[in-house]
């Protein structure tokens, strides 16, 4: 076994509670790895020995980004369709079928080296676990690849074979819930970790995703859910009642649906890249948190609605725009992610933690909010 010491840290996020409340900050700190997992952390002066050093210079270090909610296996851009919302056109999710087109006409080499090219630029700002979504193929064949591709590469695939209604099923929407949670959903079980849902209007209606959503638990998926996006609806008392790990998007709630998530324990998780990508609303996170509600921040990383792949932005925005706490936004990038992904060994730097260290340009975690757009992540370890 390998130890590696990484001194010289200025400042040390572990969200440890050994190190005090919240973010469990250490100052003048170390961070002894054993075989790539956290072994010991701590006031460097204290660090035990190991087999080599690095020496980050005074600089921060956070954990690893958790990133639990993105869509990477696709083809094909979408900018035109950003021009025009920037223009006035309000979004819908009719653009995904434009996605689907292009993805189903790909080859597995295209879908992958896209898929590559994404996780590297996630990777250079600091994510080091990620969630990837099916959903631009919409048949058994283009579903099953796009998780057999992304499965290669983390284990939080995410069967969403339910993210809208394809052209050649307009007229019969039943026909493909049950072509979801019959050769759809056994095609794709053995490469997926979740299954999930785009509960919305002109996507799917509780009922159905009800549907699926059972029926991929009845397979040994777990839930998560896109609910509440576009407007006010039952997705999120949905995940709620269903007891889902997760239900994300989260805009548009009223009282019964934040105290549905307190109560429930379902992670809430929040995707501002998307309203900054299309002009829409902020979810409340300020009131979200308030009322006890867990919240994760993720990026939602798709050609459409939100083509961006930097958690720091995401934390920025929640700082900025949902008015949460540099501490909340960086918890809930971190700690939440890992909520939303039912994982207890990513998301901190406490002793058995695997999720990877993040080396940041800076004297403190708050330049994350405080220079929103700078490359701040260093190095990756």
């Amino acid at each position: 076994m390998s130890s590696v010491m990484v001194t010289g840290v200025g400042e040390l996020v572990t969200l440890d509670p050994a190190h005090g409340h919240g973010l469990g900050v250490v100052t003048d700190a170390a961070v002894v790895l054993e075989d790539s997992v956290v072994a010991w952390t701590g006031p460097a002066a204290g660090a035990p020995a190991a087999d080599e050093a690095v020496d980050v210079g005074g600089r921060a270090v956070i954990p690893g980004f958790v990133d639990s909610h993105s869509h990477l296996v696709f083809a094909g851009d979408r900018a035109a369709e950003f021009a025009a919302r920037m223009a006035g056109t309000p979004y819908d999710g009719g653009g995904i079928a434009t996605t689907v087109a292009a993805t189903r006409g790909a080859s597995d080499e295209q879908l992958e080296a896209n898929l590559l090219r994404l996780l590297g630029e996630m990777r250079r700002q600091g994510t080091t676990t990620v969630e990837v979504k099916s959903g631009y193929g919409l048949t058994v064949a283009d579903e099953a690849r796009a998780l057999a591709l992304a499965r290669r590469l983390t284990p939080e695939t995410t069967f969403l074979g339910a993210h809208v209604v394809p052209p050649e099923y307009a007229d019969d929407p039943a026909g493909y819930v049950d072509l979801v949670t019959g050769p759809m959903l056994e095609a794709c079980a053995p490469h997926a970790r979740w299954i999930d849902v785009f509960c919305e209007r002109g996507a799917f209606d509780a009922d159905q995703a009800r549907a699926i959503l059972e029926a991929g638990s009845a397979a040994g998926l777990g839930g998560r859910l896109h609910a509440n996006q576009l407007g006010p609806g039952p997705g999120v008392r949905l995940a709620c009642e269903l007891g889902l790990t997760a239900v994300d998007h989260c805009t548009y709630l009223d009282d019964a649906d934040v105290e549905a998530l307190a109560s429930s324990g379902t992670v809430a998780t929040l995707l501002p890249g998307v309203e900054f990508s299309t002009r829409s609303p902020y979810p409340d996170a300020r009131g979200l948190i308030d009322a006890g509600v867990r919240v994760a921040l993720a990026s939602d990383c798709n050609p459409g609605s939100c083509f961006t792949s930097s958690m720091p932005l995401c934390v920025a925005l929640g700082v900025r725009e949902m008015r949460m706490t540099p501490d909340e936004a960086l918890t809930a990038a971190t700690l939440g992610g890992a909520a939303a992904l039912r994982r207890d060994d990513v998301g901190h730097l406490r002793p058995g933690s695997r999720g990877g260290l993040v080396v940041l340009e800076a004297p403190s975690y708050l330049h994350l909010a405080y220079r929103p757009g700078v490359p701040l992540v260093s190095q990756v370890l």
